[in-house]
Formats: structure tokens, sequence, C-alpha cells
């Protein structure tokens, strides 16, 4: 387990061999189930270190393999299991929303506990759902990386961001929520605190994004009221993602928030939630081929403009399944 330079994109390589000993859920045993000895017997949410971290807070020595070109460096960090419920088939829109305030408040908590470390640069809170995205256990759950280097594509989204705003004195999240309500055909719905739309720019046909109204950066810059918001809105649009092709809808999900430790970034910046759902359509999934990874070329095989609005017939038929009346989203 280490970091590996490359020095080809000025970025670190996890080297986890660990992982590959990950097990496949037997259908009779959950360690994240109450009985299981792993976990309390009566929990809503809760906070489990990873049995097989990426990264370690007292890791191993690297192999003796760098060299000045190619360094290598301990994989520090600290790597933990978010656990949604205790109830082993319940997935996050499932849930009600008094129960995704309680995981909102936890990841609050364990970003700012993370946080006081140091040594970290980067806390990244994510959800992978479904087979379709590696998920080997399905107890519904996220994860929390603390990472000791800043990711390069954090690092490459504050970069342009801060560009952005030296150029235009403009915050380019503000920008880009003014964009969407103008031309209103991609957002899905928002309230007082949060708006969720498809972005123009996005490679995933149904890559949603929840994004903060005010100019806060993290979780903890939250009131109790945004936290509500934010709950209601990631049960509606998870909702409203399941009813898109009437089945479980795979995703990977980020919170992208400020840097830990680093300097400040309120002026240019913004809290906002990215989804990397990889279904193109029912059953056919959305590749990343040669040229994507190859030249990072990102080609969306759909109009976001008309997945948005498969998204928000489907938003509707949500709300009519939870006797929910809104108005029109582009108006609230």
């Amino acid at each position: 387990m280490e970091l590996r330079y490359n020095p080809l994109l000025d970025d670190w390589t996890m080297v986890a061999s660990n992982r590959q000993h990950r097990p496949n859920l037997p259908k009779d045993f959950c360690p994240f189930c109450p009985g299981s000895g792993k976990v309390p017997d009566h929990y809503d949410v809760y906070k489990y270190d990873n049995d097989f971290p990426t990264l370690m807070e007292e890791p191993p020595e690297p192999d003796p393999v760098g060299s000045e070109l190619y360094q290598v460096k301990k994989a520090y960090g600290k790597c933990e299991v978010i656990l949604y419920s205790s109830e082993h088939t319940k997935t996050l829109p499932e849930l009600s929303v008094d129960h995704i305030e309680k995981l909102v408040d936890l990841w609050t908590e364990r970003f700012v506990e993370l946080s006081k470390n140091p040594e970290h640069q980067y806390v990244m809170i994510f959800e992978n759902r479904g087979e379709e995205c590696g998920v080997t256990m399905p107890h519904p759950h996220g994860q929390i990386y603390a990472y000791s280097r800043m990711p390069l594509k954090i690092r490459t989204e504050l970069a342009n961001c801060k560009k952005y705003f030296r150029k235009t004195g403009k915050n380019l999240f503000e920008e880009i929520i003014r964009e969407e309500l103008r031309f209103k055909q991609r957002v899905i719905t928002q309230n007082k605190h949060f708006i969720a739309f498809i972005p123009f720019f996005t490679d995933y046909p149904y890559g949603l994004f929840i994004v903060s109204k005010s100019g806060k950066t993290a979780l903890s810059d939250f009131t109790s009221r945004e936290k509500r918001s934010l709950a209601e809105i990631l049960k509606e649009m998870t909702g409203a993602m399941d009813h898109l092709f009437d089945r479980q809808f795979p995703y990977m999900m980020v919170l992208h928030q400020r840097p830990v430790n680093g300097e400040k970034v309120e002026d240019y910046y913004r809290f906002h939630i990215e989804f990397y759902p990889p279904l193109r359509e029912r059953n056919r999934i959305k590749y990343y081929a040669s040229s994507e990874m190859g030249a990072w070329a990102a080609c969306n095989p759909h109009s976001v403009e008309e997945t948005a609005g498969h998204l928000r017939e489907a938003y509707k038929r949500y709300l009519e399944k939870e006797g929910n009346e809104k108005l029109d989203p582009a108006t609230v």
C-alpha cells in the first residue's frame, strides 16, 4: 500500500493491493446488519472504519521500488464507511427526510473531525450504488476518503473557478446557476437552498448536479434548515432516478466541498454534489472508451436537454407516487 507519483500528470496513484481481497457478501451474512458483531445492535446511521482501506493513519512503508523520477510516499489518510440505515435493503430514496437529515449530520460531523488533522488536504464524501459501479456490499452505504494529497480533478476544478473569478470578479457557480435558470430546460427542481439540474457540459446522460444557492462551500457552513433542504432534494432526486427506468438506478455520487487546511475559496467556489450514473438507457451502460480515457475527451451520447426532460418526467411520477405536489421547478 503506497502512493506512486505520476510525473506526466503531477498526480499520485493510490496502490492498494489489499483491496483485491474484499469479500463478495454471502447471502446469509452482512457485517453492516445488527447482530453481526461488527456494528451496534441498534443504529440509524453509523460511521464504520473501512476494513479494506486505501489510505491509513498508520500506513506501511512503501515498497522499495521508487527513484528520483518515480517517487513513492506512504498512503497516509483515512477511509471510513458511512452506513445509511440498519435495514439491509433500504436505499437513500427509501429513507425518510428525517432519516436523511441524520445522515447529513453524520457527514458533517465526520467532515469537521477529519478536517482537524493537518495532514489531510481534502475530505471526499461519496457513494457508489449498484453492481454497475462495482459495489460488492449491497447494504446501503457511502464512504469518506481523507486524502493527504489534493486529488487532480478537484485541483483542476478549483483552479478553473479561481481563474474565472480573477478574470471576471464573479463566482463561476453563481453564473452556472443563473444560466441554467435562464434556459430552464435542464433544471429538474429546486427548493429555497438548492437547485438540481443536468448541466450543459456533463459527459453522463443523467449527470445530475445539486448546487447550493448560497455562498457556502462545505456541509459545516449550513444551517439546520439548509441541511433539511439538502435531505429533501437528495431524497427527491434519487427517487426520481429510480423512476427513470422503473429499476434501482446505479450511480456514483460525490460531494464537492472546499479543501481542508488550505487556502480560502469562498469567493470563487460553491458546495455541490455531482452524480455520475453509468446508465444511458434501461439496460445500456455509457462506457468510458479510448478517447475519453486516453485524452479525457469527454463524449456524451445524448443531448442533456433531452435527458433532463426524461428525468423531469420521472420526477413528476415520483412526486405523484409520494402524493407530493410542487410548483413548476423553474419558478420555485
